[in-house]
């Protein structure tokens, strides 16, 4: 199993996603007809290609953040007579998403910004429409811009989501401020020789 996992991060990793896009669209319909019938759109090719690539980069940051919790943890649930899975789910995974999250946010908003790469194969998308839209009216600033406006009104929302899930996850202790308590002066000394 670690054996597949690694080629299959591998592989998603190490070749482009527009290589990927266009092996998934051109290729599969030759290698098996399945993939030749009605239902393989440029929809479902682009919808394929960017989850097998997303999943890859999702994996290696899922267990980042697992192996980045201390050891000493899963020993204090042992130590305390916790089943292997309860540790998991109480212990480790309470502690790896807090860290987890910043850079998933940033993933799913980079899978955002690569489907864009789906016009190659016909999908049509925010990018391509834009494309469509000055080709007819040969206003490429308005098309553009409409297009970087959507690009940002999405990619905003995705970003005051991933900050109110990094605020929920944060452990309380980390949120909270310890006051500044006022220092005692000791006796025999004014408040200008300190």
């Amino acid at each position: 199993m670690r054996g597949f996992v690694f080629f299959y991060t591998w592989i998603f990793r190490a070749t482009p996603t527009l290589l990927q896009l266009l092996f998934i669209w051109d290729a599969l319909p030759e290698i098996s007809h399945v993939f030749a019938e009605g239902w393989f759109t440029p929809f479902m090719a682009a919808s394929i290609a960017l989850s097998l690539n997303e999943a890859a980069y999702m994996a290696e940051i899922i267990r980042s953040g697992l192996i980045s919790v201390d050891p000493g943890q899963e020993l204090a649930g042992r130590a305390l007579g916790m089943s292997r899975r309860r540790i998991l789910r109480r212990v480790i995974v309470p502690q790896a998403v807090r860290i987890v999250i910043p850079p998933m946010g940033n993933e799913f908003i980079t899978l955002l910004k690569l489907t864009s790469l789906a016009t190659v194969i016909s999908v049509t998308e925010l990018l391509t429409a834009s494309q469509n839209f000055y080709s007819t009216n040969f206003s490429y600033q308005e098309a553009f811009s409409a297009a970087a406006l959507y690009y940002l009104f999405i990619v905003s929302i995705l970003m005051f989501f991933q900050s109110r899930l990094e605020k929920r996850f944060t452990f309380t202790s980390a949120r909270r401020r310890v006051p500044n308590l006022p220092t005692a002066v000791p006796s025999g000394l004014s408040h200008d020789a300190r």
